[in-house]
């Protein structure tokens, strides 16, 4: 499988046009319009001479919670390959569009603090579909090297909805940096006490759109939401990821591997709380850790750090 070398980082809006585009009827046809149908393609985009921008850091760190330190936040190498990723799923040959796509699982191997002035060279590709009972599933796999250095790597699962696409094996990545997904972890206990309540504003979705480049149109407004299946806008995944990890952060090592599984959208504005705590397994001690309803207690998101 042939790698295609990027000069410079993909424009997001005209790749949120490409990717809205497979909406208006016919127009799935045109060769540089995703949506013919069809099996996702073996592509993969490089970029290299990736930095983070101070000011961007800044604006990010403080919309979920970061301290900042000399170092980027374990969840900000999505937000630099994020431009990689909508470009994977804007190409002509993707089967369809990525506009309403729902993010169900991520997890991130953090193999060593990557400093905030390091540059990076950016590695994304997709997997084959797989059946979900409420539609299909890919991955999109990432890898962030500094010099011949894996130093990041992520696995970001996510669910079309429709009906169940048929069985396909997902292809390995580099062999050296292959994120190899875990059999599952057990949740945190629904009676664990909360440690932390936070009340989310109904423009949550638009301000980490602003610092993430993440514009989904189901997690912006009610209005875009709801043409697309949702009652409200709902919190993007990564931001309720990034949100925990930062409550966590003074107990964070310096490598480790994060999961999540997003088991339910918050719909916005919402009122929700944040638990953890520290589970013995038979190998290591993890910190297992959840997103609750603050009033219902239904679960939102789990999450397991080893």
């Amino acid at each position: 499988m042939p790698t295609r070398t990027l000069d410079s980082p993909p424009q997001i809006l005209p790749l949120y046009a490409r990717a809205a585009a497979p909406l208006v009827p016919g127009a799935s046809l045109l060769p540089f319009v995703p949506g013919g149908g069809g099996e996702i393609p073996d592509l993969e985009l490089e970029l290299g001479g990736v930095s983070a921008e101070p000011a961007a850091l800044a604006a990010y760190a403080k919309v979920c919670g970061f301290a900042l330190r000399d170092h980027l936040p374990p969840t900000y190498p999505h937000v630099l390959a994020f431009p990689l990723q909508m470009a994977v799923m804007a190409d002509g040959s993707f089967p369809f569009g990525a506009v309403g796509l729902v993010h169900v699982e991520n997890r991130i191997h953090q193999q060593r603090p990557v400093a905030s002035g390091e540059e990076l060279t950016i590695h994304v590709r997709p997997t084959k579909l797989q059946p979900h009972p409420k539609g299909s599933t890919f991955a999109l796999q990432t890898i962030v090297l500094a010099g011949d250095e894996v130093v990041w790597d992520e696995t970001s699962t996510m669910l079309r909805r429709g009906k169940p696409a048929e069985n396909a094996k997902a292809p390995a990545m580099r062999e050296e940096a292959r994120s190899q997904p875990e059999e599952g972890f057990e949740a945190l206990p629904g009676d664990a006490p909360a440690g932390a309540e936070w009340r989310l504003g109904g423009d949550l979705g638009r301000r980490y759109a602003a610092v993430s480049g993440d514009r989904n149109p189901i997690h912006m407004h009610s209005l875009t939401a709801k043409p697309l299946g949702f009652p409200a806008a709902i919190a993007h995944g990564m931001w309720t990821k990034a949100r925990c990890l930062a409550a966590l952060e003074s107990r964070l090592p310096d490598a480790f591997v994060a999961e999540v599984r997003f088991r339910r959208p918050i719909l916005l504005p919402a009122r929700v709380e944040f638990a953890s705590a520290e589970v013995d397994t038979s190998q290591e001690t993890e910190i297992a850790f959840a997103v609750r309803d603050a009033g219902k207690k239904t679960e939102h998101l789990d999450g397991r750090i080893r």
